[in-house]
């Protein structure tokens, strides 16, 4: 939704108020003596609850330490107060003279509402209590009825209308004060504020419709296929899940090496399905009518206003710029994996594209001989943790510290809560981290905002709350968790993430931490990822749980390197997701059915033949929270390049970078326009070249690992 829903997954007020046992610390700010080191945290596997302190006995805290959420019910109870909350703030705002003030009120409002909201957002889909799940499902469907009347809400965009409109109090403002005004505007504007009744009735509809069909779309990626089983040979059949006759086929086995077998799996799984076809093409229809209504040309010129991109012109280019330079590479990529396959089965050697990601697999491990067995030892998670919490207090001069948390608090006794601790500035914010698996759990590794950080009327900083979720194996009683190089690549990117959420300590909290342009908003985890690649930095914890040795560096230089390995056609297929993306978005009506625009450009664009009867594109779940922008991930990836390269590679230590890189980057959240956070990052403003030159030079080999490994 548009104008508090940009503000996605944000939370309470109330949350984890007082520490417990506090002392004075650094900069007179308070510091808990019941802290502990992470790294033990992580590595005990029992969490440790602190009991209540007064109240009356036995009463759960409630989730987040959210008093209302001891249990489902408590839902209501949080939602009927932000409700009657945001009525007081409606009425203020269309009563106050045009001011800073009125900003301030609008973002008091959004930040009533995304306290539930965005608290319920990630409750109803990882607490492990069904009842739980229902409650948050409910808060966030009425919240969101909410924001939809108030983005139409003709008398509080008048109040924003007119502090726009004079000249003098807007020269007045500072420059964060100026951009928030603004995107608030601009997401009254986005829900069609300034048409006509009957048209902002349509509007409305068109929003409606838009987020169901998503909704629809999103469980149609998931749902899994279902063939005779007397269709298959007998001998693939037991890969499959049995039903009866059928035989489900729930996704690509692309690991598995039997060739017929990920043949089958794609041509079932990704067998077109008139129903989710018929979603796709009016999803995409009616996001171009809103657009069009609201005055933009398509939909992705609506989604890309206020991104680095900023139109999808800028994007046209860097994407064909980026596919003419992987061209090459991507053809040498291609043969490579032919050839392993005529090696390996003979009989058919045309290379189709459910053996990419398989083929490119063997040769990586052929290659470089990288069993992540070898590698788990010495990523435990506790040292992954310590060195996580190392790297930190060297480049920004932040320490992580395992709370004890209160009964009630958590939804899983696995979850462990982290204070992020500066050694001046004191408690900045908290991570809780639920990182292991467990039934109902989503198997996707993501960070949720919980509650945003802003700066209060009382002129305290409310603090950041966010959840880091992954997916680690539970590790038998006795043992720490063992992290996988991928696990531990994820780890750090997640965790790039919960920086930028407690470092964006922007005045308000529309635009704190990770809510600015999508686009940008992946490049501080991303840079993460060029930390965990480098051996300076993992040095610092990988050591063995059982002997202490630590990693070997030609360990580390070969898993680098193997990444590598094929890396331009695993670039070009994204690229090709991309261009995709940007089609389905750009001019309608479109000139050809969604299947057919799907084989004309993945056999331009990528390469490999199209399968006929298949429709990939009803799979292609990220059209829902990406539409238009998933280029995102290649900018980003580009942007931490080059920041990687210009101000990390020489000293990833480097504490002067790190301050810039928080002053620059970090530190506005979506309060600065995300171009002028890089220029002031790299000290020059960035071409679409640089981009493709950025990504295009990672995909070289180091010279000195290729000698040693020869």
């Amino acid at each position: 939704s548009a104008m508090l829903g940009g503000c996605r997954r944000a939370l309470p007020a109330a949350l984890g108020r007082a520490l417990r046992g506090r002392a004075a610390g650094p900069g007179g700010r308070a510091v808990s003596t019941s802290w502990c080191p992470v790294g033990t945290a992580f590595d005990a596997k029992q969490q440790q609850q602190q009991p209540l302190r007064g109240g009356a006995a036995g009463r759960d805290t409630g989730l987040f330490g959210v008093p209302e959420l001891s249990c489902p019910e408590g839902f209501q109870e949080a939602q009927d107060k932000a409700l009657q909350e945001s009525e007081q703030l409606v009425q203020k705002a269309c009563s106050t003279p045009p001011g800073p003030e009125t900003v301030m009120i609008f973002d008091q409002l959004s930040d009533s509402l995304c306290r539930v909201a965005d608290l319920a957002d990630f409750v109803k889909v990882a607490h492990p209590d069904f009842a739980f799940r229902e409650a948050a499902e409910e808060a966030c469907r009425n919240i969101g009825t909410v924001v939809e009347k108030l983005n139409t809400d003709v008398e509080l965009c008048q109040s924003l209308r007119c502090l726009l409109a004079d000249e003098t109090v807007m020269s007045s403002l500072d420059p964060e004060t100026r951009r928030v005004a603004e995107l608030f505007m601009f997401d009254f504007e986005i829900s069609g504020i300034h048409l006509d009744e009957e048209k902002r009735k349509k509007a409305v509809d068109l929003n409606v419709r838009i987020l169901d069909l998503c909704n629809e779309f999103l469980i149609g990626t998931h749902i899994p296929n279902k063939i005779d089983k007397h269709v298959l040979p007998e001998h693939i059949r037991y890969n499959f899940t049995a039903e009866g006759n059928y035989l489900q086929v729930a996704g690509l086995h692309a690991d598995c090496p039997d060739d017929l077998v990920r043949e089958a799996a794609y041509k079932i799984f990704l067998h077109s399905n008139a129903q989710q076809l018929a979603r796709l093409e009016e999803l995409l229809a009616s996001r171009n009518s809103l657009a069009q209504l609201v005055g933009y040309d398509t939909f992705a010129h609506r989604a890309l206003q206020g991104t680095m991109a900023k139109n999808p012109e800028t994007v046209r280019q860097f994407l064909e710029k980026l596919s003419e330079q992987l061209s090459k590479r991507t053809q040498k990529d291609f043969e490579m994996m032919t050839k392993m396959k005529m090696k390996l089965n003979p009989h058919n050697s045309m290379l189709m594209p459910w053996d990419h990601p398989y083929y490119s697999g063997v040769l990586r491990a052929e290659r470089y001989n990288i069993d992540p067995g070898l590698y788990c030892p010495f990523f435990s998670l506790g040292a992954c943790m310590e060195g996580l919490n190392s790297l930190f207090s060297q480049l920004l001069g932040i320490s992580l510290y395992a709370e004890p948390t209160k009964r009630g608090e958590i939804w899983s006794e696995d979850v462990r809560k982290l204070a992020v601790v500066h050694e001046t500035e004191g408690l900045l914010g908290y991570i809780y981290c639920d990182f292991f698996q467990r039934p109902d759990k989503p198997h996707q590794d993501c960070h949720f905002t919980v509650r945003g950080g802003r700066l209060k009327e009382n002129g305290e900083y409310q603090l950041p709350v966010v959840v880091l979720m992954l997916s680690l194996p539970n590790s038998a009683r006795g043992a720490p968790t063992l992290l996988s190089p991928g696990m531990m690549e994820n780890l750090f990117h997640e965790m790039g993430h919960a920086m930028h959420s407690m470092l964006g300590r922007t005045r308000y909290q529309h635009v704190t931490g990770t809510r600015c342009p999508t686009d940008f908003a992946e490049v501080p985890s991303i840079l993460m990822e060029y930390f965990a690649n480098d051996y300076r930095v993992v040095n610092q914890f990988a050591r063995h749980y059982k002997t202490g040795q630590p990693l070997p560096k030609n360990m580390v230089s070969r898993l680098c390197e193997s990444k590598k390995v094929c890396a331009a056609a695993d670039m070009q297929l994204q690229v090709f997701y991309a261009v995709l993306d940007q089609i389905y978005h750009g001019k309608h009506p479109l000139k050809k059915s969604t299947t057919e625009i799907l084989k004309e450009t993945q056999e331009k664009v990528y390469g490999l033949p199209y399968v006929p009867n298949t429709a990939w594109q009803l799979r292609f779940s990220h059209l829902v929270g990406y539409g238009a922008k998933y280029y995102s991930y290649l900018m980003s990836r580009a942007v931490a390049s080059m920041v990687w390269k210009q101000c990390f590679a020489q000293n990833p230590f480097d504490r002067a970078m790190g301050e810039r890189y928080r002053r620059e980057m970090l530190a506005h959240g979506g309060g600065k326009e995300p171009m002028l956070m890089v220029q002031g990052m790299l000290q020059k403003s960035p071409s679409v070249e640089d981009f493709v030159d950025a990504l295009v030079s990672d995909l070289d080999h180091d010279f000195e690992t290729f000698i040693m490994d020869s």
